[in-house]
């Protein structure tokens, strides 16, 4: 109930703000009309951008299905860590974000090489401050996860999975402004084709192998989780350094 009174509550701002006259951006009446053109464009830029997401969540559910097998203890560690790491990653998310506007911004005023440079510059900054946010979660893992919960077992496969997957943090940084300066600039395929290899045809063989088939228990399916990020990372780098994206139009 609070989830909803709150996204509600959010949608109903928005909606007040775009209404108003004064606003950067004012929606009216006459706004509101098809426009088949601007819509066909619209899903044909989503389309691999959903898929995308689709990806990467159900992976997400898999890898609960695989920990799972491990008990209560091992899943309830593992959820606390990851809301851990969604949370540091969240300022990371925003400035990946801006990356991607950026680079549809200059390339639709046709500046590709100055997209380039963005999109570089994004990537080191978010790179070295999620370094900095990943050697903070190594050293203070036990403190951060005994605020959720003080069961010793629960806490070592939380504290287990927060250190292993904030070893690839400066990775992560990278790979989450490349994934989206190539969503930016409207190449929606590469990046879901990267997460889909990622995700599906690494991480969860690779987790399910590890953890189940080379004894590591939990333990290889956080593992897995931290190579999928780093692939992803480093594919997405070699795929935007082609250049190929500022063939795209948007």
């Amino acid at each position: 109930m609070a989830t909803s009174i709150g996204r509600t509550t959010g949608v109903a701002y928005q909606f007040w703000r775009l209404s108003r006259p004064d606003g950067r951006i004012t929606i009216r009446r006459r706004h509101l009309h098809i426009e088949w053109e601007t819509i066909i464009q619209v899903l044909r830029l989503s389309g691999p951008a959903t898929v995308q997401m689709l990806v990467f969540m159900v992976s997400w559910v898999a890898m609960v299905r695989i920990l799972s097998s491990f008990g209560t203890n091992a899943l309830a560690g593992y959820t606390i860590a990851i809301r851990i790491v969604l949370f540091a990653l969240l300022p990371s998310s925003g400035l990946a974000s801006a990356a991607a506007t950026l680079v549809g911004q200059n390339l639709g005023a046709k500046k590709p090489e100055r997209a380039e440079r963005s999109v570089w510059l994004a990537a080191g900054i978010n790179a070295g401050f999620l370094s900095l946010v990943g050697m903070l979660l190594l050293v203070f893992a036990p403190q951060l996860i005994h605020l959720f919960s003080t069961e010793r077992v629960v806490a070592d496969f939380g504290v287990s999975c927060l250190r292993i997957v904030s070893l690839g943090f400066g990775f992560y940084g990278v790979g989450m402004v490349m994934s989206q300066a190539l969503n930016g600039a409207g190449d929606t395929r590469t990046p879901t084709l990267i997460s889909f290899f990622c995700f599906w045809v690494l991480e969860l063989p690779l987790a399910w192998g590890l953890s189940h088939g080379a004894g590591q228990g939990p333990r290889g399916a956080f593992i897995a989780l931290l190579t999928a990020f780093c692939a992803v990372a480093i594919t997405s780098t070699l795929a935007f350094r082609t250049g190929r994206w500022k063939l795209r139009v948007v």
